[in-house]
C-alpha cells in the first residue's frame, strides 16, 4: 500500500474512531506562543541551529523557524523548545 493511501485509511480510522490524527498520522504538533516561542512535539530531529534559523525534520517535511537570538530552550525525546525572537515558520519538503 502506498503511503497516501496508508495515510488515507488512517485519517478515516481516526474520524471513526474519534482519536486524534497528530497520533493516529504520526505528524507534528506544534505549538507557537506569540512571536516568543514555538513548542515541537513528534519531531525526528534537529538538521541545523543557528540564532537565526533552526531547522527541524518531521515525517512531513523540514519545519524551518527563522528569527533572532534564537536558542533551543528545551531538547527532550520528543519535544524541543525554540525561544527567541520568532519571525516565521515555513514547512519545506
Amino acid at each position: 500500500m502506498k503511503r497516501t493511501n496508508q495515510e488515507s485509511l488512517r485519517a478515516r480510522i481516526s474520524d471513526a474512531l474519534e482519536l486524534p490524527k497528530d497520533i493516529v498520522l504520526d505528524l507534528p504538533r506544534i505549538t507557537v506562543i506569540g512571536k516568543i516561542s514555538v513548542f515541537i512535539e513528534n519531531h525526528k530531529g534537529i538538521l541545523e541551529y543557528g540564532t537565526d534559523k533552526v531547522c527541524v525534520n518531521t515525517n512531513i517535511g523540514l519545519l524551518v523557524i527563522k528569527g533572532r537570538e534564537l536558542i533551543l530552550k528545551s531538547i527532550v525525546a520528543d519535544e524541543i523548545v525554540v525561544e527567541g525572537k520568532i519571525e516565521s515558520l515555513e514547512f519545506e519538503e
